[in-house]
């Protein structure tokens, strides 16, 4: 049976059968939850915690946890891209004091790998983007006019070429555009959201020459 994570307001949270076998990291918290009801509440308990950023409640069925905490929320769809250049560094932005990787949300009609090129265009100014495969999916959740919404972010993995100039789109707050090297990514990790640690590793998996 799968696992599940997803990031609720800024603690990531998985959802397992079975306990890990290594110990809880620095940071990471694993609880025994006899019933999905009370996952809120659990959740809430490890946000008051100092320290805690990863909790792991292992539960008799997952996915039935999963499908009932997915029916309390908005669904939000958006698509976004892990882009490499011709070096191997990473494309990044920085909106709103962090940094983050280019996406943003579907459109009606639209489909993922189109609305995730449009993203990575838009807000990063470049003219030719190619997809090379899908990537990861990460989840989160935000509250909006006193709702939850889940927003699920499809992320695929994509090429660019440092030779084109790069233009932040200062309308959806980003302030900078870069390539990042080996050196460079391990700072975005240290200063961005966890879902975007989790793309991040994804991609370190997908291109090894990155980490030189």
């Amino acid at each position: 049976m799968r696992n599940y994570e997803v990031s609720i307001d800024g603690l990531a949270v998985v959802l397992t059968q079975h306990a890990p076998e290594a110990a809880p990291q620095a940071g990471g918290l694993v609880v025994q939850a006899a019933a999905a009801e009370g996952m809120d509440e659990l959740v809430e308990r490890a946000r008051r915690i100092p320290g805690i950023e990863r909790l792991t409640l292992v539960v008799p069925d997952p996915a039935a946890t999963w499908e009932r905490f997915r029916g309390t929320c908005v669904p939000v769809e958006a698509a976004g891209g892990a882009v490499t250049d011709e070096r191997g560094r990473l494309l990044a932005i920085h909106r709103l004091g962090r940094w983050d990787l280019p996406k943003g949300k579907v459109d009606v009609g639209e489909a993922l790998a189109e609305a995730a090129v449009r993203e990575v265009k838009e807000e990063c100014g470049l003219r030719e983007v190619s997809i090379v495969r899908p990537l990861c999916d990460t989840w989160h959740t935000y509250l909006r006019n006193g709702e939850r919404h889940l927003k699920r972010t499809s992320w695929f993995l994509m090429r660019a070429s440092s030779a084109e100039r790069l233009v932040p789109q200062h309308e959806e707050d980003i302030r900078e555009v870069t390539w990042m090297d080996a050196d460079g990514v391990q700072r975005v990790k240290a200063g961005t959201y966890a879902t975007v640690r989790a793309v991040i590793s994804a991609w370190e998996e997908a291109v090894p020459r990155s980490r030189t």
